[in-house]
């Protein structure tokens, strides 16, 4: 418990706001006539926690009265006294200072989601956060360190963007994953994926040759993608209707944050022409974290509440609506969201994947160089993911999606065809946009029923990855052809802004909208059945 004790000296309307339940970062309860304690020196009550992301909190007002007949009379010596335990788990260093300015102000800090989370939801969205942080490491070893691969094995630029390509179908192991998570629960399926993905990493470090370390991370990769999936999933099953977006935004700063690390350990490799493979076991110290946290993860709310054999005959009559109709509804966001997956990401993919040996090869960097241009250019992205996390829960998606995609494809366009400062200028820039597209991330689990939504955001995940694979073959080709990443990475730029283009005419706005609204026929995880219609129709 972590006590803040603060003395106020009040009139007596100060008085009456501080007697009042407090409504900010939590709910109070009003005390009851109990809890009101009177005596010769004063007054003393007790509030107790209603809702916020707290275990315990116990607010104690402790009123001394003013003096009769001295100049100070009406006003009050008051001295509140604050007992709390945050429902933040491992990450409540990070959170120490900030919860202790936010309790004693009374104040809804910046900082906090749109939509207050009890603390189950916090407690949830903590634990998947240390997931998400190594499933972030996983998800960029092999783009770190397949430029030093390549070099230890001779191979040329079209060798990696196949070797990259081919990473990709560990898109097959994923939508086993997945669909295993509809049928049998989130939690077990995403602990297990964690550890058995930190396995066949590790395992690249072995590797006698680029088809090896390939091999290696396709099941690995899959692994992550799985992760990646379920871990959206579950926390938008968890979270408030007006704090998905802040959610994911929060999970893609942790995904920043695990990537953030792989650049860390990649001087390494300046080390030695193998020191590439120190980066594929780092991840082996993780594997307690994951048990352990496999343990505290409780299963998700609405997959409890909608599991297929109970629900499936219920869905039918409390919806008012066909099976049929739903399903072509799913069937049409399927298509949709799929198609500006593949567009962003015949872009993007390049875009990450090859910035490495653009640097080492095209702008002459080290492993180090590479590591600090990395940092000092990704790092600001964080703004942009958080920023964009809050944007898409109050004022929308669909805007803040399309300035990330148009914004962050040009002035990454721009980098790719300089150098010095305006290499840097251009990246920043570009990253910071770019973060922008967090905002798509969350349709995917907003779209599609508890009982499809895991795999229906791994065929989205699929169609992504055929994007990614699409354009690492195409600009690879391209470079080798041209001698040079600019003019490949502007055939392949069309990709963000047609997607753009889809975002803003043909996706729906889930701002604040309840999951059972969106998908009409689920039930509520709190007891309820909705039969609202979707917005836009859809």
């Amino acid at each position: 418990m972590t006590t803040v004790e603060v003395v106020h000296e009040v009139d007596d309307r100060g008085l009456s706001e501080l007697r009042a339940p407090r409504d900010d970062l939590v709910r109070e309860l009003a005390p009851e006539p109990t809890d009101r304690i009177g005596s010769a020196s004063g007054e003393t009550l007790r509030f107790d926690l209603a809702h916020g992301p707290f275990h315990a909190w116990v607010r104690t007002l402790c009123i001394h009265p003013p003096a009769a007949g001295r100049p100070d009379a009406g006003h009050h010596r008051v001295v509140e006294t604050i007992e709390y335990r945050a429902a933040v788990g491992v990450w409540r260093p990070l959170f120490a200072l900030p919860l202790r300015r936010a309790v004693r102000s009374r104040k809804v800090p910046w900082w906090a989601p749109p939509d207050r989370l009890d603390a189950r939801a916090s407690r949830v969205l903590c634990l998947l956060a240390c997931i998400q942080v190594i499933d972030g490491y996983l998800g960029t070893v092999i783009t770190q360190t397949i430029t030093f691969a390549s070099d230890e094995f001779q191979r040329s630029a079209t060798a990696q963007g196949v070797t990259l390509a081919v990473v990709r179908l560990g898109i097959v192991v994923a939508l086993g994953v997945v669909a295993l998570a509809d049928s049998h629960g989130r939690r077990r399926l995403l602990t297990a994926a964690a550890i058995l993905a930190v396995a066949s990493t590790a395992l690249g470090a072995l590797s006698p040759g680029l088809w090896f370390l390939g091999g290696t991370q396709l099941v690995a990769r899959g692994l992550t993608m799985g992760m990646g999936i379920l871990i959206g999933v579950f926390a938008a099953e968890e979270l408030p209707r007006g704090s998905r977006a802040y959610g994911v935004s929060v999970l893609a700063l942790c995904a920043a944050l695990g990537a953030g690390m792989a650049v860390w350990v990649l001087p390494v490799a300046d080390l030695d022409p193998r020191g590439w493979r120190v980066i594929y076991l780092v991840p082996l110290l993780a594997v307690p974290a994951l048990v352990g946290i496999g343990r505290r993860l409780p299963e998700s709310r609405r997959f409890t509440a909608n599991v297929p054999d109970a629900t499936a005959t219920a869905t039918a009559t409390a919806t008012g609506r066909s099976q049929g109709a739903l399903r072509r509804i799913e069937g049409r966001r399927l298509l949709l969201l799929a198609t500006a997956a593949f567009l962003l990401l015949v872009f993007a993919a390049p875009a990450s994947q090859f910035q490495n040996d653009f640097l080492r090869e095209h702008r002459g960097y080290s492993a180090t160089g590479i590591t600090l241009f990395t940092l000092m250019t990704s790092t600001p992205a964080g703004i942009g993911i958080f920023v964009a996390g809050r944007l898409a829960d109050t004022r929308g998606r669909r805007g803040v999606a399309a300035v990330g995609l148009l914004g962050g494809t040009a002035f990454i366009l721009v980098a790719y065809h300089s150098a010095g400062a305006a290499m840097w200028a251009a990246s920043v820039t570009g990253t910071v946009l770019g973060s922008l597209t967090v905002a798509l991330g969350v349709y995917g689990p907003e779209l599609f029923s508890t009982r499809h939504r895991a795999r229906a955001n791994g065929l989205i995940v699929t169609l992504g990855v055929a994007g990614s694979a699409t354009g690492l073959l195409v600009v690879g080709m391209l470079a080798d052809r041209f001698g040079s990443y600019g003019p490949a990475f502007t055939v392949v730029a069309i990709g963000p802004v047609l997607a753009a283009v889809l975002v803003l005419r043909c996706f729906p706005e889930t701002a604040r909208v309840e999951l059972e609204v969106l998908n009409p026929g689920d039930a509520d995880p709190d007891g309820a059945s909705s039969d609202s219609a979707a917005p836009d129709g859809t």
